[in-house]
């Protein structure tokens, strides 16, 4: 198994989007890091406690209807969906990029992924530009809304 200290770090948005271009099965996965997650390789539902079988990430691979629209900003959205996590969940939790197999869906339709071949951290550089990226972008791009929901049921 690949450890911690011999993972490279993408330092660069443009790296990892010349990365996605020549390789498929890419995930990004924010956690503590492969030496935490490959010796279960299992993610757990945060809400129900259910272990799950595999890990929890987002896919990294270009969609076809993303069209002709700049590949960079593709993987700045893709990083900028969860780059919410170490400030809500855990401080130690860092963006790494994965290579896996997709064995099922979790609980909020992630992918879970087994088969895990750990390729490199993410740069904190990489998601601020991230970031900035797409709050410049211009038009129809809303905000997600990443407060926590409150314990109260709506109501009717």
């Amino acid at each position: 198994m690949t450890t911690t200290v011999d993972l490279p770090t993408f330092s660069s948005l443009d790296e990892l989007t010349q990365l996605i271009t020549h390789r498929r099965g890419l995930y990004v996965r924010w956690s503590r890091g492969p030496e935490s997650d490959l010796p279960k390789t299992s993610s757990t539902d945060d809400l129900t406690g259910i272990k799950l079988p595999g890990l929890s990430a987002s896919p990294l691979d270009l969609e076809d209807w993303w069209g002709e629209r700049p590949v960079r900003v593709w993987v700045a959205r893709r990083l900028y969906d969860y780059c919410h996590l170490p400030h809500t969940k855990d401080a130690r939790t860092r963006p790494w990029v994965l290579h896996g197999c997709e064995t099922a869906r979790g609980p909020d339709n992630e992918p879970l992924v087994t088969e895990i071949e750990p390729l490199g951290w993410i740069a904190d550089q990489v998601i601020t530009d991230a970031c900035r990226i797409i709050t410049e972008q211009p038009g129809p791009w809303g905000t997600l809304d990443r407060d926590e929901p409150t314990a109260e049921a709506p109501q009717p």
